[in-house]
């Protein structure tokens, strides 16, 4: 089951309270103040693990708590600190304050952390009150609670090319014959239910990954179909490709409407790169040429069969050199400031 989004509460551990204790040793008649402080109270923290691809575990456990820390003990002993909660995530996973909706940070690469909620500190024992004027100090200090909070977790995939159609564009067909992704194919809408990712690997051991998501009609920002939910997962394309069949009533119509769509959902996403793929080019009468939609904002038109190849190597190329471009304006551009919890 594929789950992109999950609503948690997390705990982090409560700090252990301060100890009152007093020395009594041989040959000490006065023995002073010796209560250690408690320990620190886990965090909670959540940390990016590759080998993850959903968000699975959260639909089933919903509540976490860290582990508390020790109180303080006679001797000067200071408690132990509570462990972390580190609980793990897929990469590409964003985390919100689900009750504010305020951004707590995303991890992104594999092995990224994030403290989710921090532990409280511990108390001070009645050995940490002693002063000049004050010898025998009775009171302590209890450990400080941990913070607590509703988190909520979207994940977003993290793809090069992100593929932009209406039910039976051919979304999914091309992804298959480019990469060994094996999305469901059949000759009714929304077979795709869920994004898949795909690895498109060509000559020179050239790789990019491309997304295919489920299809997208008219009306789709105000909840018809499957809504725009997933076009979340195509947040981080480099470029983006609509694909547009031969056989539409309207090609221009189906091109612009899915423009408007797109920037309905995000006026940032509807700004990034894109080209415009006629798919199912086999379908055509012989001789017969296709006619792309006007889209001067384009930076490419193709007209390809995945079914049959027929312009799939000059896409690929053309997708390729795309996100090389890309990655190469994102290197010039500064480092962006290191976000720390």
């Amino acid at each position: 089951m594929f789950v992109d989004y999950a609503v948690i509460h997390v705990v982090a551990g409560t700090g252990g309270s301060g100890a009152e204790a007093w020395r009594r040793e041989m040959g000490v008649p006065r023995g002073g103040p010796a209560g250690g402080n408690g320990g620190k109270g886990g965090d909670v923290v959540l940390r990016a693990d590759a080998q993850l691809a959903t968000l699975l575990d959260y639909r089933y456990q919903q509540h976490y708590r860290a582990e508390r820390g020790e109180h303080g003990q006679g001797k000067n002993r200071t408690g132990r600190d509570g462990a972390d909660l580190v609980l793990r995530v897929p990469p590409g996973t964003v985390v919100r304050d689900a009750d504010t909706g305020e951004l707590l940070g995303e991890l992104i690469a594999d092995g990224d952390v994030l403290v989710a909620a921090r532990g409280g500190r511990g108390g001070r024992g009645n050995a940490a009150f002693v002063t000049a004027t004050r010898q025998a100090p009775t009171y302590w200090e209890p450990g400080e609670e941990g913070e607590e909070r509703r988190i909520a977790l979207e994940l977003k995939l993290i793809a090069d090319v992100g593929l932009v159609g209406k039910p039976n564009a051919g979304k999914s067909t091309l992804l298959a014959a480019v990469s060994a992704a094996r999305p469901k194919i059949a000759d009714y809408p929304f077979t795709t239910l869920t994004p898949n990712l795909g690895v498109v690997r060509l000559s020179d051991l050239r790789t990019f990954v491309m997304a295919d998501i489920p299809g997208i009609i008219e009306g789709a920002h105000e909840g018809k179909g499957l809504g725009l939910r997933f076009l979340r997962h195509i947040e981080r394309t480099r470029t983006v490709a609509f694909l547009i069949p031969v056989d539409a009533e309207d090609p221009q119509a189906e091109y612009e409407a899915l423009r408007e769509e797109v920037r309905a959902y995000s006026s940032e996403l509807a700004e990034k790169p894109h080209c415009v793929v006629l798919t199912k080019t086999d379908l055509l009468a012989p001789g017969e040429v296709p006619q792309p939609p006007v889209a001067p904002d384009a930076w490419g038109s193709y007209a390809i069969s995945a079914a049959t190849g027929h312009g799939v190597p000059a896409l690929l190329e053309g997708l390729w050199g795309h996100v090389r471009e890309v990655v190469a304006e994102e290197r010039e551009e500064p480092e962006p400031e290191e976000w720390r919890p």
